[in-house]
């Protein structure tokens, strides 16, 4: 019909491309109409209306109007520069400062666990939040006074591969013979453990670490030094906290082949068992490896343990436990731990349940909450 080197397909609901405006103002000086360009460029009428009036320009002192390619181009780019979504920041200011005063305070909430309480308290309506996604970008464009510097688990990544390694002995009995269903999470009674160092020189202090995979419980205390023998000791005393109820709090305890856990397949009893890690693999505990990273915001890495209480040490558990969390359904570990502890205590009445405080390698109760150790 129309006979053109035009090859371009019609794409539907595609913006137009300098080629097709180039042609639009070669057919128009050769005296088309509206409707025959757009019907050989396969576009819709309006379309080709709307760009010959956006790329309209004046000649002879506005005696003339032509339309330009160029003009309609720079048009349609400045136009696109401000069609984007707005920011709802102004709509959403209240909710903003509700999220920044959390993660600045002592709970030091993440911005999810503050995403996640604002809903399920009711105290902001659904127009006035904005996702957890959209707090991350906004913190990207610097629209919160927060940094990526401080989101500690934002720029933990660590993509490089690692060689697996060979011939590691394994302590005790292995983590393929624990029972299925800890690897669901639906029962309580079921521990990772670890231990954080300090400074690495001999007979340095440790931090013992336990975390309850059901309820996301952490219990830290501090062992006199990293050897097996201390580690037991730590770890009798927290258990001997529960009393005749211990058999019902610690089933299994499982941990990594590290040489202070040596001695850990000496506290099993009929109803405790012990499992060890395949070697290497850390990732088989990994709420206990999520949970160290959590406590290196209070203890950095090559800071002596030794500057830190017993008591100090039980406080930033208590900040940890006291976080919402996602998983938990914006649920805290202390909230899910206590009604565990309840019903168990609910179901006996030999001994009074304990407080909801964990105890310290100490045997009295820890003392008061101690101050901030901010700006240690």
């Amino acid at each position: 019909m129309y006979n053109t080197n035009y090859t371009t397909e019609h794409r539907k609901s595609q913006h137009l491309l300098s080629e097709e405006r180039h042609e639009i103002e070669v057919r128009l000086k050769d005296g088309w109409s509206i409707y025959r360009i757009a019907k050989h460029l396969c576009r819709p009428y309006n379309t080709i209306k709307n760009e010959i009036k956006c790329g309209m320009v004046s000649l002879y002192n506005g005696k003339q109007y032509r339309y330009k390619a160029d003009e309609g181009k720079k048009v349609y780019i400045e136009n696109r520069r401000n069609c984007r979504k707005q920011y709802r920041c102004l709509a959403s200011v209240r909710f903003l400062q509700y999220v920044v005063e959390h993660f600045k305070s002592e709970d030091k909430w993440s911005l999810d666990a503050s995403y996640g309480k604002a809903l399920e308290s009711g105290n902001f309506s659904r127009e006035e939040m904005v996702c957890t996604k959209t707090l991350y970008n906004y913190v990207d464009l610097g629209l919160l006074p927060i940094k990526n510097i401080d989101l500690p688990e934002k720029l933990r990544r660590n993509t490089k591969s690692k060689k697996a390694r060979q011939n590691k002995k394994i302590l005790g009995r292995s983590i393929e013979e624990r029972p299925e269903i800890v690897e669901f999470r639906t029962e309580f009674g079921h521990w990772e453990i670890d231990t954080v160092i300090g400074k690495k020189d001999e007979g340095e202090p440790c931090v013992l670490t336990l975390v309850e995979r059901m309820t996301r419980m952490c219990i830290w205390v501090k062992a006199r030094n990293h050897t097996a023998e201390a580690i037991n000791e730590a770890l009798q005393t927290v258990m001997s906290y529960f009393a005749e109820q211990r058999d019902q709090v610690f089933k299994t305890i499982t941990g990594d082949n590290g040489s202070e856990f040596a001695g850990l397949s000496l506290v099993e009893n009929g109803a405790l068992k012990v499992y060890f890690t395949h070697p290497y693999s850390s990732c088989e505990k990994g709420s206990n490896e999520c949970h160290n990273r959590m406590l290196r915001r209070f203890i950095p890495k090559r800071k002596s343990i030794s500057d830190y209480t017993a008591d100090e040490i039980c406080f930033f558990a208590d900040c940890i436990n006291g976080l919402p969390r996602k998983i938990l359904g914006y649920a805290t570990p202390e909230e899910l731990f206590d009604r565990q502890l309840d019903r168990i205590y609910a179901a006996c009445s030999t001994r009074p349940r304990p407080p909801c405080g964990l105890p310290s390698v100490s045997d009295s109760l820890r003392s008061p909450r101690p101050p901030s150790p901010a700006g240690r």
